[in-house]
């Protein structure tokens, strides 16, 4: 089994880089078009290029290509088939990381929770895959207050590892409305660069399409690498005017780390980490 995966593993990563390639070739393309529709020279590092594919390049046909799909094919199901969540923490849970945890199963829809016990985590991913689980979603405290969030995506990755900042739970959010079932539909608010859009991906993911009459609405919003996560339903008064119930829980999400492979592999190669010199600038963002 663990060669199996191993395998599974590097025939994923050969097709993402197939990927990563023809986007590259395609980019290529557009910028000697553009060049030569302004009467400009091509730009130098692309002169090579021009000239080994000058009669594979349709430069009249470029405009109504479409650049190869940046969401990997580890997604190929998303909007086909209703992602599986599993939801757990880490060991020995205080009683309020168990309360978060149901929250965030009421947040996911198809999710189920389950108590780690003495559960290992190479036990707990190896029994999702066999039962065709999507999400692996791991929760973490400190002092009983919930700090951490994983989100590990089945069967070849990626993680991503998420700090937690000022939770607020359902229980302590006055006047909350009671939590809704409904598909819900999701907003993401300035994920612009690279790395927001794969961050956008990999929470967008966790959610399955909702139905059009749906009045449940799920917000992800980023401030300077703060992702604010909130939780409404709304309902129409009149023809013109919309009330936002909020539901909870509300939290900050902090992205800090990347991982290609899924959350027991230790070995796998990182995609992106947040380093402490990272923080040269005040005003320096990465997603």
């Amino acid at each position: 089994m663990i060669r199996r995966n191993a395998r599974l593993r590097q025939e994923y990563l050969y097709r993402k880089g197939l990927e990563g390639q023809a986007k590259e070739d395609y980019e290529k393309k557009r910028k000697i078009k553009k060049a030569l529709d302004e009467g400009k020279p091509i730009p130098t590092e692309l002169v090579d290029f021009e000239f080994k594919h000058r009669d594979e390049i349709k430069l009249d046909k470029i405009d109504q290509e479409k650049s190869p799909s940046s969401i990997d094919d580890e997604y190929a199901r998303a909007g086909i088939q209703d992602p599986k969540v599993f939801i757990t923490t880490s060991r020995e849970p205080s009683a309020r990381l168990i309360q978060f945890s149901k929250e965030l199963k009421m947040m996911f829809p198809n999710s189920q929770k389950m108590n780690r016990g003495a559960h290992v985590m190479k036990e707990l991913v190896d029994a999702c895959r066999a039962n065709d689980v999507t999400d692996l979603v791991i929760a973490h405290e400190h002092r009983g207050e919930p700090v951490g969030l994983v989100v590990s995506h089945l069967p070849y990755g990626p993680t991503a590892y998420f700090e937690i900042k000022n939770c607020v739970m359902i229980h302590d959010i006055e006047d909350s409305s009671p939590p809704s079932l409904a598909f819900p539909h999701l907003i993401f608010n300035n994920f612009t660069t690279p790395l927001g859009e794969r961050t956008e991906n990999i929470l967008k993911y966790l959610f399955p399409v909702p139905k059009e009459d749906s009045r449940r609405v799920i917000t992800f919003s980023n401030d300077n690498d703060f992702i604010s996560f909130r939780h409404h339903l709304y309902e129409k008064d009149g023809h013109k005017n919309i009330i936002l119930k909020e539901i909870g829980p509300r939290f900050e999400l902090k992205l800090y780390k990347i991982q290609l492979g899924t959350v027991e592999q230790d070995e796998a190669d990182l995609e992106w980490v947040y380093r402490p010199y990272m923080n040269s600038s005040k005003n320096r963002t990465f997603i």
